[in-house]
């Protein structure tokens, strides 16, 4: 059975606290949402004549799978339809579908709109007509409906009702409050199905239950699924398609996007960045953990049985296994980590392999100053070709200069709040050449990676498709000045994702040493190639 999954990142998405997109990162969320092959994508809501205006820019796009879709109120209670002006910039948008909202709880209407419950499914009606005399196909998301079933069955089904006699292709079932039970949800899609076909179902966070309600109303009729991308939106937030997709498809035989689930982890990343929001690796499915193994049981058992400590291939959803070396996985994770380094000629080894004790030396002797490789995996990766006495080092630093000027942005008219700027020089050997350059940037690390790309460049053009996405220090103990910082840095090809960490009393040694480690990873895997 085909359920159509809806994608809502662009609108309900965008509502969520800090969560952004430029038009151009509009343009490029879309593209990735339909290229996983989603049914609908809700590009935005019509506010202005500005948010209608990158409508208008998407006249002559090219989509495969995808249906683009505006979002736009109903009138206003004693109001015609063509008398207002956003629902009629909704019904000029260059788009096939438009998505309108109104009210399904009677409460709502009495005292949030102020009118009859009469008149609110008038305005209903001549709102859904006005749009689909422009030729628009018109979903209609009934708010607060289960609210408003619990409070009058009857008055939530006559604005379904209501929504069907005036042409719309689907009635949207919401759980606008977040406060449904899955049970409840369920019921309740149930003795709705029962009378009406096309119903969808758009739940919210707020009990952190929106994907189990999500499913409880599929597995009572629900045939659409509004969903964003990790689950942003407003307050706690959306359903989360990224969960979703995988639990209906793999888990209970729907057909949402087929064959191109393998492509759901590297969306939600691109999505992700598009909207400048750091990734949150404990996601299910596609996060950087979702397959992650620590203890030494677990990592022995999905060795030799994947099975075993996986309920699916991390390939299915487009993941990566993950063994974690630290204290405790022992040597079998070690050589588990290895393994991806060696190639046959390197024949097999064991627990008492030279190069297995040697890694593990290294790992436990930098463990002890600090450094913590459960989640920089490129940085171990370094220092298991050190033990494999493979490391190769790409350049040498022979000078760095950071300096931190408080009174350039203190003279800049534009009043920024952030106080400092800085500038970096570096100098670099490569072989036997050598080369001076500098950089400016949004504080000394900024700096300082302006510095090095600008000089790495002139010998390795490739670092041209490498830039950061994430960066975070953490103090070591309580000395708080004094003390020893991680400093952890997420980089990125636009194909990969890898993280490095660097250790010192200094955070911006730390935070070079962790540049630098990933910089040459990135150079080592082309250099692989």
């Amino acid at each position: 059975m085909k359920i159509e999954i809806f994608d809502t990142t662009l609108r309900d998405g965008e509502q969520g606290a800090g969560v952004e997109f430029s038009d151009h990162d509009k343009l490029r969320v879309i593209h990735a949402l339909d290229a996983l092959g989603v049914s609908y994508i809700e590009a935005g809501m019509i506010t202005d004549e500005r948010s209608a205006a990158f409508f208008d820019s998407l006249r002559d796009i090219k989509l495969e799978n995808a249906r683009l879709a505006v979002f736009t109120q109903t009138c206003k209670a004693g109001e015609k339809p063509e008398d207002n002006r956003l629902l009629t910039l909704a019904a000029n948008a260059p788009v096939p579908v438009a998505v309108i909202f109104g009210k399904a709880w009677l409460y709502q209407v009495t005292d949030v709109l102020g009118t009859t419950a009469d008149e609110n499914l008038r305005i209903i009606r001549d709102s859904i007509r006005f749009l689909r005399a422009a030729g628009k196909e018109v979903i209609f998301d009934a708010e607060h409906f289960f609210d408003g079933y619990a409070d009058s069955p009857e008055f939530a089904m006559s604005v379904i009702r209501a929504a069907y006699s005036a042409g719309a292709s689907r009635v949207v079932l919401c759980d606008t409050n977040g406060g449904m039970l899955p049970d409840v949800v369920g019921l309740i899609t149930n003795a709705v199905c029962e009378k009406f076909q096309n119903i969808g179902i758009h739940c919210h966070n707020d009990m952190g239950m929106a994907a189990a309600c999500t499913v409880s109303g599929v597995l009572s009729g629900a045939t659409q699924v509004h969903a964003t991308v990790s689950g942003v939106g407003e307050r706690c937030g959306n359903a989360n398609m990224n969960t979703l997709i995988p639990v209906l498809q793999l888990k209970l035989g729907f057909d949402c996007i087929g064959d191109k689930i393998s492509n759901l982890t590297r969306t939600a990343r691109t999505i992700n960045e598009a909207a400048n929001l750091s990734f949150n690796e404990n996601e299910p499915f596609v996060g950087g953990y979702a397959f992650t193994h620590k203890a030494g049981t677990h990592i022995d058992g999905v060795r030799k049985a994947p099975r075993s400590f996986e309920h699916i291939s991390p390939a299915t959803v487009g993941n990566d296994r993950n063994i974690v070396v630290s204290g405790l996985s022992g040597r079998s994770a070690i050589i588990d980590k290895m393994g991806a380094y060696l190639s046959e000629t390197d024949g097999t080894f064991s627990k008492d392999d030279p190069r297995v004790i040697r890694a593990s030396e290294l790992i436990k002797e930098r463990e002890a100053a600090g450094y913590d490789y459960e989640d920089a995996g490129a940085s171990l990766a370094l220092v298991i070709d050190e033990a494999l006495g493979r490391r190769r080092h790409f350049f040498k630093l022979l000078s760095l200069k950071v300096i931190v000027d408080e009174n350039a942005s203190k003279s800049d008219k534009t009043e920024d709040k952030n106080f400092f700027t800085a500038s970096a020089v570096v100098k670099i050997a490569v072989d036997d050449k050598e080369y001076l350059t500098a950089g400016e940037g949004n504080g000394p690390v900024n700096a300082i990676d302006s510095a090095l790309r600008r000089a790495l460049m002139r010998f390795y053009p490739a670092i041209a498709n490498m830039h950061l996405t994430d960066y975070r220090v953490r103090v070591l103990d309580s000395n708080a000045t004094a003390s020893n910082v991680r400093v952890s840095i997420e980089s990125t090809d636009g194909k990969s994702v890898w993280r490095t960490i660097g250790v010192s009393s200094d955070v911006i040694h730390a935070s070079w040493q962790a540049l630098c480690d990933s910089v040459e990873y990135m150079l080592g895997k082309e250099q692989a190639k």
